[in-house]
């Protein structure tokens, strides 16, 4: 690799997983060169955003042995891609912008295209492209680079769509998806075995099991039912409270992209002399799948010890059990072994401790 400072590209950097990644990596004493993109689209608030970029620009002010830019730019818009990776030599791209969401995709497909597909393609594309002039060329205008070292991009659970075997293994067959951003997920997975396969680029998938923290996107089940009750409405509890999410803290979905992005898998050649994928996916979940009635039982608790909601505050008049939406599974359940055995990894955040940490946000911040 480069003498200079390893250079980075985190994509959707605005976004609830992006932002606490740069945010950790802002804390690294390796000096880093970090450039940070996203839409900034209005999928959910841009306030939020703009609070997570503030948040960002305030820690990089700290760390003046890192760099840190930010582009608001779509991973669909190709020319920008391409200049972005001739103008930075990136050693390690982490894909984690996408169009989130599996009830949104039922209804507005074309943003999961662009964003998920086409988007995806333009960073694997411009990752291949990485390698022009090497080895030994000048052409890059960096004699030194070697190329980009490691694809980090984020899956997600739902790629498990409908299946009945739990806990979900990266052994399980995954091709059921159940909702189109799961098949863009699940399309993410098969493109980036094929680049790596034609063209030996190290790639690792992560899918994520319900991710939620602090800051987090208020499409999911724990910040819109903290809105709704703050409001005195209804929730709305799906299959009749029988669902089990495996949630995991952002902290340690953080932690877990850490440690893989500096491990690629490695490049070699198989017995016919042609390269070996150096392809992986890894599951990031906490391996404890929690009912969707207690999950709402611990949020509630949370809620009133932060003082969000009075302690007289009447939940049962405020919860009503509903049948299961299009798009959803029962169950999500990871087995994360493989993350453990590889990296040392395994998530720690219990649910309480997690969501006692969103609620004392969601106070200051909304309140």
């Amino acid at each position: 690799m480069s003498q200079n400072p390893q250079s980075l590209l985190i994509t959707g950097s605005a976004g609830f997983i992006g932002s606490n990644l740069v945010l950790r990596l802002l804390d690294s004493q390796e000096p880093l060169s970090i450039v940070g993109l996203d839409n900034l689209n209005d999928y959910y608030d841009p306030s939020l955003k703009e609070y997570r970029l503030r948040k960002i620009q305030e820690k990089a002010a700290t760390a003046p042995h890192h760099t840190y830019k930010f582009i608001k730019g779509d991973l669909a818009d190709k020319a920008l891609i391409d200049s972005l990776f001739e103008e930075n030599h990136f050693d390690i791209v982490v894909n984690l912008a996408a169009q989130a969401g599996v009830r949104y995709s039922i209804e507005n497909p074309d943003a999961y295209i662009q964003s998920n597909m086409i988007g995806f393609y333009n960073i694997l594309e411009a990752c291949r492209h990485s390698y022009d002039g090497i080895p030994g060329s000048t052409e890059t205008g960096n004699p030194g680079y070697q190329g980009v070292q490691h694809l980090v991009y984020a899956s997600s659970s739902s790629v498990y769509g409908g299946n009945k075997k739990v806990p979900f293994s990266t052994d399980d067959r995954v091709d059921n998806p159940v909702s189109l951003y799961a098949a863009t997920k699940k399309s993410n997975e098969l493109f980036a075995h094929c680049y790596s396969k034609l063209y030996n680029i190290p790639s690792t998938g992560l899918r994520f099991f319900t991710v939620y923290g602090p800051a987090g996107r208020p499409d999911m089940a724990y910040f819109g039912f903290t809105n709704k009750l703050l409001k005195g409405q209804t929730i709305q509890i799906y299959n009749y409270g029988n669902c089990r999410r495996d949630f995991t803290y952002v902290d340690d979905i953080v932690e877990g992209i850490v440690r893989v992005m500096r491990k690629a898998p490695e490049k070699k050649n198989g017995e016919d002399g042609l390269p070996i994928p150096p392809y992986a996916v890894y599951n990031i979940g906490g391996g404890q799948p929690e009912n969707l009635l207690d999950f709402v039982n611990i949020l509630q608790e949370e809620l009133v010890r932060a003082g969000v909601l009075p302690k007289d505050y009447d939940f049962e008049a405020h919860k009503e059990l509903v049948p299961m939406q299009p798009g959803d599974v029962p169950t999500t359940y990871a087995d994360a072994s493989a993350l453990e055995r590889d990296f040392g990894f395994t998530p720690k955040i219990t649910l309480r401790e997690g969501l006692r940490k969103f609620a004392e946000w969601y106070k200051v911040y909304f309140q």
